[in-house]
């Protein structure tokens, strides 16, 4: 049924981009909505054109599957994690690469510029998650907490926190700075998929493989709302910008 998908969408304005020879695991848009950032287990990051479709740059270094992308805040920069231990820090106008950031001994599954762009956060299946200097590629600072792979992660609109999300079932807040541990947030019945801060940063809104979308209170760690997911699995969790809704996956809207 699916060996041309394209037709089916023929009709709508949804666009298809065919390209990749693997699972596309992550995508990403950036800042100004005009390009499209995709990675896959062919090894391969796309840049596309957003509103063409057309295929800008076939990225190639990485020598194993790329579980994460992301823009900067400038778009003037991406990262991607993958399989091979390594993160890549590029540049978009040119898709050259800028730095290759060896830290790592296990797959790197998340990558996260923080608000100013000057830092990359890195996580995977070592236990470690690592803050790099993005000028300069060097290690900022290492942080540990979690008891298996780190899965996720998402800094706060304002910098001063960041959370990771875990096969541990759990999920840290952390103070970039100091390294520190603000909360450590116990609930969730599986792995955690995905982790969103308000844009306000007051709250933080995590995802499972327990179907399970819980609202953390970052002031005080409590977990103060639980919404059953309709969706069999959730990969992406997005906030309005007045806080009131929030985008499950890509079909459910939860009222908060």
């Amino acid at each position: 049924m699916w060996k041309n998908p394209s037709k089916y969408f023929a009709k709508t304005s949804v666009k298809y981009f065919e390209r990749h020879k693997g699972e596309v695991n992550c995508c990403a848009l950036s800042p100004d909505y005009q390009l499209l950032l995709t990675c896959s287990d062919d090894s391969r990051i796309h840049v596309w054109d957003a509103k063409s479709g057309l295929l800008k740059h076939k990225v190639k270094g990485h020598k194993g599957p790329v579980k994460s992308c992301c823009f900067s805040p400038d778009g003037s920069l991406f990262a991607s994690s993958s399989h091979d231990s390594t993160v890549r820090i590029w540049r978009v106008e040119t898709a050259d690469c800028l730095h290759v950031l060896t830290g790592h001994s296990k797959c790197v599954e998340t990558v996260s510029f923080s608000p100013d762009g000057t830092r990359l956060l890195s996580a995977g299946w070592d236990h470690m998650i690592i803050l790099w200097e993005v000028q300069t590629g060097q290690r900022f600072k290492t942080y540990t907490g979690h008891q298996d792979a780190t899965l996720c992660s998402a800094f706060s609109t304002d910098g001063s926190l960041f959370a990771s999300g875990s096969w541990d079932k759990t999920i840290i807040v952390w103070n970039p700075r100091t390294g520190a541990i603000i909360f450590h947030l116990k609930g969730h019945e599986d792995w955690i998929r995905t982790l969103t801060f308000s844009r306000d940063g007051i709250l933080l809104a995590s995802t499972g493989l327990d179907k399970m979308i819980r609202l953390w209170d970052c002031e005080n760690g409590k977990c103060i709302k639980v919404v059953k997911s309709m969706l069999e699995m959730t990969h992406v969790c997005i906030f309005s910008p007045e806080g009131t809704l929030m985008l499950a996956g890509a079909m459910g809207l939860q009222q908060l």
